[in-house]
């Protein structure tokens, strides 16, 4: 059977490849145009909290992933999606695994010691949000209608 537009979330941009993206543009402009401390220079206690940060998203990223391989449908957002996922963090967020990117990406803002990747973050999340939260939450309204609707109003987009 062909995919047609109403198979799957049409997003503006995968996930992924907009915060490496972004991670990879402020990791430039901090090296061309530097503003506050040199890239790659934290001090112990920044360190540490960006290294936790990346593995508390990257935790959350995994156990949000695999939550979507026990119901047996894609996380791609360019692909069918098959079951509503709402267990795991699905129970206290509609997009943990967009929360697990942002995490990752702020600790590693932090251990760049990049102002560059810190302020990026913010047309990272218009766009995330523009482009591809609400263009998924359409699809997925379709997709599984009242229960999507349930769901919506039980638990928050975000936190």
């Amino acid at each position: 059977m062909a995919m047609n537009a109403t198979d799957y979330a049409d997003v503006a941009i995968k996930p992924p490849l907009l915060f490496l993206g972004a991670l990879a543009a402020g990791s430039l402009l901090s090296f061309v145009l530097p503003i506050g401390p040199r890239l790659a220079s934290p001090n112990g206690l920044a360190l540490a909290v960006g290294v936790t940060f990346v593995a508390i998203g990257f935790a959350l990223a995994v156990l949000s992933v695999r939550r979507f391989r026990l119901a047996g449908t894609s996380v791609a957002p360019g692909q069918k999606s098959t079951a509503l996922v709402v267990e795991g963090p699905y129970r206290f967020t509609r997009n943990p695994i967009y929360i697990a990117f942002m995490l990752v990406y702020f600790g590693f803002a932090l251990i760049l010691t990049s102002l560059w990747v810190l302020l990026l973050l913010i047309p990272v999340l218009i766009v995330l949000q523009r482009g591809v939260v609400l263009r998924e939450e359409d699809y997925l309204e379709r997709q599984f209608g009242e229960a999507y609707r349930k769901y919506q109003a039980r638990v928050p987009r975000w936190l």
